[in-house]
C-alpha cells in the first residue's frame, strides 16, 4: 500500500480535451503511454510531453509502461505535425521523448532533428527540449542531434549502476555516461539533464556517485522522484521515500555541483519542465 503522501488523483475528466486534440492529430505522449501519475494535472493545462518514433520500445527496462516489442515504421509526416500542435496549444516549452528504436540505422535521431526543425520553423522562439535514448552513444547520431540545435538535452540515467542489470534491461550505465560526455564535447553551450528514480533498492552513497558521474560528464538539471510500478509485472517498489529524504538528496545534488534540480516523489524529467531553463 502506498504512504499517505502518494495520494495523488488522476482526474480523466481533466484530460479528455487534450487527448481529443492528441487523437485528432494522431500523435502519441509519454504520459499516457508510460502511464505517469502527473498526467491529469498537465494534460488540464494543455501541457503534454511528445512521444515520437510510435509507442512501440525494442528495449525491455522493468521500470517502464511503454510496450515492447516490433514498432512499426517511422511517420514522415509526424514532426510538422507536432509542430501544428504545439502552435494550437500555445506552448512555448516543449519537450520531445521517443521509444529506443534500435532498429533504426541512426537509431532514431533524424526524427529529433526534423522535430526540432518542423518546430522552429513555426515559432523559433518556442524552447525545445529533447530527451533521448542513448543512440548506442555513437558520435554521429549524436552530432546529428547537436547540429539541430536543441535548447536542452536530456537523457536519464534512472538508476544507480548495480540495479541495471534487473531494471534497465539492454541499457548500461557506462554507455549513458559515454552520452553525456560526447554531448559535452560536442556542444558546451546546450545544458545537459537527466534523472534518477528512488525506490528500486538503491543505496545513498551510490545515489550520490550518481551525482558525481553526472556532473562530472557535464550534467546542469537533474530531476530526481519516486518510482512506482506502472504494472504487476514491472520490477517491484523496494521502498517509498519520505518528502524529506527527497529535499536531502536535492540538497545533496546541489552541493555535487548541478545549477538546477526538482526532488520530489511526484517529479518526472518533463514534469514543469519549464522550470529548468
Amino acid at each position: 500500500m502506498k504512504p499517505a503522501w502518494l495520494n495523488k488523483k488522476i482526474s480523466l475528466r481533466d484530460c479528455v480535451g487534450l487527448r481529443e486534440i492528441l487523437k485528432r492529430r494522431g500523435l502519441n505522449t509519454v504520459c499516457e503511454e508510460a502511464q505517469c501519475p502527473n498526467i491529469g494535472e498537465c494534460f488540464s493545462k494543455r501541457q503534454a510531453t511528445f512521444l515520437i518514433l510510435g509507442k512501440v520500445c525494442t528495449r525491455g527496462c522493468r521500470f517502464c509502461g511503454v510496450k515492447k516489442g516490433v514498432p512499426l515504421a517511422v511517420d514522415s509526416d509526424e514532426p510538422q505535425r507536432i509542430a501544428d500542435c504545439i502552435i494550437e496549444l500555445e506552448l512555448k516549452h516543449v519537450v520531445i521523448t521517443s521509444v529506443t528504436r534500435d532498429d533504426l540505422s541512426d537509431y532514431g535521431a533524424g526524427a529529433f532533428v526534423e522535430t526540432i526543425k518542423a518546430i522552429k520553423r513555426v515559432n523559433n522562439k518556442i524552447t525545445v527540449e529533447v530527451l533521448i535514448p542513448d543512440f548506442n552513444a555513437e558520435i554521429d547520431p549524436l552530432r546529428l542531434l547537436v547540429e539541430s540545435q536543441p535548447n536542452i538535452i536530456a537523457h536519464n540515467l534512472e538508476t544507480v549502476p548495480r540495479l541495471y542489470k534487473e531494471v534497465r534491461k539492454g541499457a548500461s550505465y557506462e554507455r549513458s555516461l559515454k552520452v553525456f560526455n560526447i554531448l559535452k564535447s560536442s556542444t558546451p553551450s546546450i545544458p545537459l539533464k537527466s534523472g534518477v528514480m528512488l525506490g528500486l533498492g538503491e543505496g545513498e552513497e551510490e545515489v550520490c556517485q550518481v551525482f558525481d558521474d553526472l556532473v562530472k560528464a557535464g550534467c546542469s538539471y537533474l530531476s530526481i522522484g519516486q518510482y512506482l510500478a506502472p504494472g504487476n509485472s514491472s520490477f517491484p517498489v523496494k521502498e517509498y521515500l519520505m518528502p524529506e529524504i527527497f529535499e536531502r538528496y536535492r540538497e545533496k545534488a546541489l552541493s555535487a555541483g548541478f545549477r538546477f534540480v526538482k526532488s520530489a516523489p511526484y517529479v518526472r524529467s518533463s514534469y514543469m519542465a519549464h522550470e529548468y531553463c
